[in-house]
């Protein structure tokens, strides 16, 4: 577990020594200033921090807090593309940082050496950014943010931003290697057969959803449509041994569970939605797929029963709801500007202030399964601008931190639900959750 003082070690070396050298190495610093590397990417990170819609005054008012004068003209004018393309090599650098708490006391999870969520999140920029930052759309601007996230110690092992029109298969944590034993979640946009094939190789488990049309054959060698397979077994329920894939003839459990009507309806409206959206029109066998939640894995049922996949299944929307926090709550895709380097300056000093706000949450409540991350976050950032001024002293920082930890470990939970229990609780006990 990251200690407090580790902590404070690893908030320093980014926040000076490495923000000097990489600000001097993009060009953003090339003579001496007052706003140095260092005290711009504190006052742009920690001043986000504690209010997303800070003005530029009030950003000056926090480069004041670390004793340096600037008017917010002056500030205005230091968004440059160099400034991007340094806080851009900084917040890779903060990715790069092992941040992990002790792994959460529930049962189920601790029979993996890491429960791995993978998953991507799109932020659209102005089109005059196209040329560095395309997006799906010719003419269009965007970036996309994968994140590899272990649900078990919660560290961020993956922080990768790319142009927005990159595809997840092919990011560069499609096939970074995991260790033996642990087991990866993601989403549709990550299946592929011939990574869970290397992943099966090299010890690793995974868990999916059903890719439309993965040809899917039994122990007798037929070839089956799912939906055909289904109705031949007649039950509610399915947990069989497959092979997936023409050539891969991958083996698989196929995993199975009826949804109620109002489940299935609700889906086909989802999809629809998403169809319209794109230009498209679902088809009648997508439609049908609607009445059913269909998985595949690797985990033999000895490890892992098919209760318990659904259970896990739900939790890799955990990730989805860390990305809702930072964009509800740190409004990473939101900005005051219409400055093109000075919003993309902005989306990477936001994204810089939610690894600092990850970091503190696991090394302050990590360990409780019932911890609120929108309440914890709230208390971030009511602290943000104390640890900003502590900077220029680590026993200083060490301190503030310590204060935090002990705000955010003396409450930030979750009342726990009986009709609708919350994750942690499914988690806790799988017997709760319906086969759905």
């Amino acid at each position: 577990m990251t200690t407090v003082p580790q902590l404070t070690s690893a908030l320093q070396g980014l926040f000076t020594t490495t923000a000097e050298r990489l600000a001097r190495r993009s060009g953003f610093v090339q003579r001496r200033s007052k706003l140095s590397g260092a005290l711009f990417a504190q006052t742009l990170v920690f001043g986000w921090l504690a209010d997303p819609q800070i003005s530029l005054c009030g950003l000056c008012q926090v480069a004041a807090a670390r004793g340096v004068a600037i008017r917010a003209q002056s500030l205005d004018e230091r968004f440059t593309e160099a400034a991007a393309v340094f806080l851009e090599e900084l917040l890779t650098r903060a990715g790069q940082t092992v941040i992990a708490a002790d792994p959460v006391a529930i049962p189920l999870l601790q029979r993996f050496s890491a429960v791995v969520l993978l998953d991507s999140s799109t932020i659209s920029l102005p089109a005059a950014l196209a040329p560095w930052w395309p997006g799906c759309t010719p003419g269009t601007a965007a970036l996309k943010l994968h994140v590899r996230y272990d649900r078990c110690r919660g560290q961020l092992g993956g922080l990768v931003v790319r142009e927005g029109r990159l595809s997840d298969h092919k990011t560069a944590l499609q096939r970074a290697p995991l260790p033996r034993g642990a087991l990866r979640l993601a989403d549709l946009g990550f299946f592929a057969l011939e990574v869970f094939a290397q992943m099966s190789e090299q010890g690793v488990y995974w868990l999916s959803r059903l890719a439309a049309g993965t040809a899917l054959y039994t122990a007798d060698g037929r070839r089956w449509d799912v939906l055909a397979l289904l109705d031949h077994q007649g039950t509610p329920t399915l947990d069989l041994d497959v092979r997936l894939g023409v050539d891969q003839r991958l083996p698989a459990r196929l995993l199975a569970a009826r949804v109620p009507p109002q489940v299935a309806q609700q889906r086909r409206r989802r999809l629809r939605a998403e169809a319209k959206r794109r230009g498209r029109t679902p088809s009648a066998h997508q439609l049908a797929c609607c009445d059913w939640t269909l998985l595949v894995t690797s985990v033999p049922a000895t490890l892992l029963s098919l209760r318990e996949a659904l259970v896990l299944a739900r939790a890799r929307w955990q990730v989805e709801l860390l990305f809702k926090l930072w964009k509800s709550h740190g409004h990473i895709d939101e900005s005051r500007s219409g400055k093109p380097w000075r919003l993309l300056c902005e989306v990477f000093a936001k994204l810089l202030a939610m690894v600092v706000q990850h970091w503190l949450l696991l090394t302050s409540c990590w360990q409780v399964p019932a911890r609120s991350l929108t309440k914890a976050a709230q208390t971030v950032r009511q602290h943000a601008l104390h640890l900003a001024s502590s900077f220029a002293c680590p026993t200083l920082l060490c301190r503030a931190l310590a204060i935090v930890q002990r705000c955010i470990a003396s409450g930030c939970r979750l009342n726990p639900r009986h009709t609708a229990p919350n994750t942690y609780q499914l988690l806790l006990e799988p017997s709760l959750a319906g086969l759905a």
